[in-house]
């Protein structure tokens, strides 16, 4: 026994010796063999070539003594620097270790004794094994790393978007996220943010992991023709959709994707640096959703005017007075006396035909007017509403008719 231990050490001291002459060879093996290494810097071959050294030498350290360093497979890439996995892929790392797993076995044989070279030549495939797991492990932390960091500047991304302090920083950092900035399939490269409640942390369509939800949000917009920018802030989900014109339509290929409840669809605006005006729209949209019952899913925040100002949103309020009843004022204000009386009469056209001592066609011809105006047909029980509370806001915030609304 003793005898047999002396002797595969001094197979090792052998072994030992040979390491430089190895690694010389196995850097000259990956530059006539792997076209793509030729390309790479002189810093980034170096990185490599110190790998490869250390590959060499932790092999002649496990050969000594497996038990003992059992580990030292995994270690071997400790010596190179984190961007070593941005430098290369895994499909090249497994290109360079089978190139010098090749050369150490086509040059052992002529830096080692005869009797050497099979006992090596196995220990170095049991190794070779083992190595590849390491590489394999590296690379799958490196990307692990990758996507939590990715994650974390999203959800920064989105928060800045949602306070209202994106700027120009904030649309390079979204470009290294894969945000284009650019036109999508619709054409155009308008933005609209979109909020709803965040998944339940259970669920089928989400693999019990709501960490997958941004995910697959994002490839679902992709597959609809969209770029998207994802986070969950507590209990909603905001998602930040560019290169659309048509947000609704792209929204409802991602509802599975939000928990239950309204999804509110901000105003499109015309880019990400304009996008805290579409945000402020959807965020106060979920906030008031819940007077609106039958409100369809998903809902645009412009939808949701007169339950907004409701809820004390004063964009929605000056929004109502000025595209709706700032339009009825112009003028002789005929108009405004019109739909005023119809709505006070309960929506009868004969009774405010009779109320005013005019044709009930009159009205209709009126009404259809005020339609075309503001974009609210009184005669649709919704919009009713919504031109009832246009008008409210609109003499509390400008009492005398034709001045501008404050």
């Amino acid at each position: 026994m003793v005898k047999a231990t002396r002797a595969h050490l001094a197979r090792a001291e052998r072994l030992q010796g040979a390491t430089g002459a190895l690694a010389t060879a196995a850097m000259a093996a990956m530059d006539a063999e792997l076209p793509w290494f030729a390309q790479l810097s002189a810093q980034d071959r170096s990185w490599i070539g110190l790998v490869a050294q250390s590959g060499i030498s932790a092999f002649v350290e496990w050969f000594r003594d497996p038990e003992a360093h059992s580990s030292m497979p995994t270690r071997i890439f400790g010596s190179a620097p984190r961007e070593f996995t941005r430098v290369i892929s895994l499909h090249q790392t497994v290109d360079l270790v089978r190139t010098t797993i090749e050369t150490i076995e086509n040059t052992i044989g002529t830096l080692l004794p005869p009797d050497d070279v099979p006992i090596v030549h196995e220990a170095m495939q049991r190794y070779a094994r083992e190595v590849a797991f390491a590489a394999a492990t590296v690379y799958a932390q490196a990307a692990e790393m990758r996507g939590a960091w990715d994650a974390r500047l999203e959800a920064l991304l989105v928060d800045s978007v949602i306070r209202g302090e994106a700027d120009e920083s904030v649309r390079s950092r979204a470009s290294a996220l894969g945000w284009t900035g650019a036109a999508g399939t619709t054409g155009s490269a308008e933005v609209a943010v979109v909020v709803g409640r965040a998944p339940a942390a259970e669920g089928p369509q989400i693999g019990n992991n709501t960490s997958n939800v941004a995910d697959m949000v994002r490839h679902a917009a992709r597959e609809a023709g969209a770029d998207a920018l994802c986070a969950i802030q507590g209990d909603r989900l905001v998602v930040v959709l560019g290169g659309t014109s048509k947000p609704v339509e792209i929204v409802q290929k991602l509802a599975r994707w939000f928990g239950p409840g309204p999804i509110v669809v901000g105003p499109v605006v015309k880019d990400l640096m304009s996008a805290v005006t579409s945000a402020r729209a959807a965020v106060a949209g979920l906030r008031a959703a819940a007077a609106w019952p039958g409100a369809p899913r998903p809902v645009q925040a412009d939808e949701l005017l007169p339950e907004r100002s409701l809820s004390g949103d004063g964009h929605a309020r000056r929004q109502l007075a000025t595209e709706v009843y700032g339009p009825l004022t112009v003028g002789d204000g005929v108009l405004l006396d019109t739909v005023s009386a119809y709505l006070d009469s309960g929506g009868s056209i004969e009774a405010t035909a009779r109320a005013m001592f005019i044709h009930a066609n009159t009205v209709r011809y009126r009404l259809k007017r005020v339609a075309d105006l503001t974009g609210y047909n009184p005669l649709d029980p919704r919009d009713a509403f919504t031109v009832r509370v246009a008008l409210t806001l609109g003499r509390l915030l400008n009492p005398e008719p034709g001045s501008t609304v404050l």
